[in-house]
């Protein structure tokens, strides 16, 4: 009878869902953010909370876009993204497009669908922070990236 005891509880412990690791507040502007990649164009990225690999997990990451730099890309999912310095100039289409760039300052908000084709650049130095859901990736077609 002890061991029927036993294995109940066993088993009772083992569907018990583990808990979550405590989060805490944050908070980040253009000067708080630590860069955890940098690239050769200048461009920079972080994640500032969550994990862009877990599928159905939101995260939250900020991109530093420098001055003259342009890209032609798409992403896996949505992109909700706020301008927190500079200008970032945008055209959605098919194409690579710098003639019909909009002009996005400080304060901007942009919601860009997944898989929708878009141009990217900036003036000046710019930073974005977005937040997304995972699993994250950019593609760039015929190899746009500059």
């Amino acid at each position: 009878m002890h061991w029927l005891i036993a294995i109940i509880i066993n088993l009772a412990l083992l569907t018990v869902p583990a808990t979550e690791p405590t989060k805490t507040a944050q908070a980040w502007d253009a000067k708080s953010i630590t860069w955890q990649k940098t690239d050769a164009d200048g461009s920079k990225w972080a994640v500032l909370e969550g994990r862009t690999d877990v599928p159905g997990e939101a995260f939250t990451y900020a991109a530093f876009v420098p001055a003259g730099f342009h890209d032609f890309h798409s992403h896996g999912s949505d992109a909700r993204v706020a301008v927190v310095q500079g200008v970032l100039k945008v055209s959605f289409g098919e194409t690579l497009d710098l003639a019909h760039l909009k002009s996005y300052p400080v304060g901007s908000f942009l919601y860009v669908p997944a898989g929708v084709k878009h141009t990217m650049a900036a003036d000046e130095d710019t930073i974005i922070i977005g937040t997304a859901i995972g699993p994250w990736h950019t593609e760039h077609p015929e190899g746009h990236h500059h």
